[in-house]
């Protein structure tokens, strides 16, 4: 994981020893973006397996509701394409669906109340893929700043140096300058992998949630033509 993050620094230890180098401003600055960048990292890796599964099961999902004769058929095996965010909505207005035709003499009494169903069912699912995803942006949106507040630092440590050295060195202003430069790419090395994945799984989750708007016309279209049916055609 640390390699994902800070990949260039560790060709022949390079980070260990300017690590070991640094003040302990320039630590705790380092030690608070790894800190950001191991838990995005973490974020990005769990939502694209979510996703990846999600976009499976939802191919599978919508080929098995085409091809089912009755909607019964469809809630009997709904949680086998989990964690498609299709069976959240799919399930929203089934259950709506089912609750009006429940007991004696019950008919089919709203398709809005069906329609709003899935509405909720989607909101949910859409909710439950955007879980932890604001992390992202709040890395991509702070890391670089807490990595300028140790260039800063590093900066102001060098003129230190030059002011105590009584003369413009290298040696006097190196440390400053190492942790300048260091603390700066690691606050990029941060903040770029977290704002390209926001990016990313923010519009895959927009895609979801179109695909999740036009499958409930699907269901609504299905329950439609059932109700159109014969009494004893109609499948449940």
């Amino acid at each position: 994981m640390l390699l994902l993050a800070y990949p260039s620094f560790f060709v022949g230890g390079e980070i260990l020893d300017l690590f070991s180098t640094t003040g302990a401003v320039a630590k705790f600055v380092l030690i608070t973006l790894l800190a950001f960048s191991l838990i995005s990292w973490a974020i990005i890796l769990t939502k694209w397996s979510l996703l990846r599964r999600a976009r499976i099961q939802s191919g599978r999902f919508l080929r098995a509701f085409r091809k089912a004769q009755r909607l019964q058929d469809i809630a009997t095996i709904s949680d086998q394409f989990r964690p498609s965010p299709l069976v959240g909505v799919f399930e929203g207005g089934y259950h709506e669906y089912k609750r009006q035709l429940t007991g004696p003499g019950a008919t089919f009494r709203s398709l809005t109340a069906v329609q709003r169903g899935m509405q909720i069912g989607a909101s949910e699912e859409i909710s439950r893929l955007e879980r932890n995803v604001p992390w992202l942006a709040i890395t991509a949106a702070v890391t670089p700043f807490i990595g300028l507040f140790g260039t800063v630092w590093g900066i102001i440590d060098a003129f230190h140096g030059l002011g105590t050295a009584g003369g413009a060195t290298l040696r006097a202003v190196a440390p400053g300058i190492s942790e300048a430069l260091i603390t700066t790419a690691a606050g990029l090395a941060a903040a770029i992998p977290a704002v390209i994945a926001y990016n990313l799984i923010g519009n895959s989750i927009r895609v979801f949630a179109a695909r999740s708007d036009d499958f409930s016309l699907e269901v609504l279209n299905a329950i439609e033509s059932i109700q159109a049916q014969p009494a004893a055609e109609v499948r449940r």
